[in-house]
C-alpha cells in the first residue's frame, strides 16, 4: 500500500556502532564538530604536558568559547566547587544568624502580633476599609431583597 506524498522518518536505516569499534575508532559514523574540537583541545593540552608548562588554572576544563579565547579578566571570579562533606554545616544553622537578624525577626514578630490585634496603623486602615466593604454588601443585598420583593409582587398582581 503507498504511503503518499511524504514519508516518514528514516529510523528503519539507523547504523549503531559497536563497542569494539568506538574503543578502535574504525565506526562508519562521520566525525562531528564536537569530536574534532575535542581532540583539538586534547592535541593542545598533551603538547602543553610536554612542554613543562602545567599550571593549575591552565589544566582545568572550560565551557563555551573560553577552551578558543584566552581571557585575562581580573575580575573573573571562577566558583569554587565544595562537595558535601567539605560544606561547613554550622554556618547554615539557626544559631549562626547574626545579632542584627535576629532583632530584624524579634521587630518583624512583634509587628505582626500588633497587626492581628489590629493597634498598628496599617490594621486600623484595613479595618476601617472592611466595616466600609461590609455596610456597602449589606445595603447591597438589602436593595436585592427589596427588588426581589417588589418583583414577586408585581407577578402576584398580574395573576389577580
Amino acid at each position: 500500500m503507498g504511503r503518499g506524498k511524504f514519508k516518514g522518518k528514516p529510523t528503519g536505516r539507523r547504523q549503531f556502532s559497536t563497542p569494539d569499534e568506538m574503543i578502535a575508532g574504525t565506526s562508519s559514523r562521520p566525525r562531528s564538530f564536537k569530536q574534532e574540537e575535542a581532540e583539538h583541545v586534547e592535541s593542545e593540552e598533551e603538547s602543553e604536558e610536554e612542554s613543562g608548562e602545567e599550571s593549575g588554572a591552565e589544566t582545568e576544563k572550560r565551557k563555551g568559547t573560553e577552551s578558543v579565547i584566552q581571557i585575562e579578566n581580573p575580575n573573573l571570579v571562577k566558583a569554587k566547587n565544595l562537595k558535601a562533606k567539605d560544606a561547613d554545616v554550622s554556618l547554615y544553622s539557626p544559631g549562626y544568624l547574626l545579632a542584627e537578624e535576629i532583632e530584624k525577626q524579634k521587630a518583624h514578630e512583634r509587628y505582626m502580633r500588633l497587626q492581628e490585634q489590629g493597634k498598628t496603623e496599617q490594621a486600623k486602615k484595613d479595618l476601617e476599609r472592611l466595616a466600609l466593604i461590609r455596610q456597602q454588601r449589606a445595603e447591597a443585598a438589602k436593595k436585592r431583597e427589596e427588588e426581589k420583593a417588589a418583583k414577586e409582587q408585581k407577578k402576584a398582581e398580574a395573576r389577580k
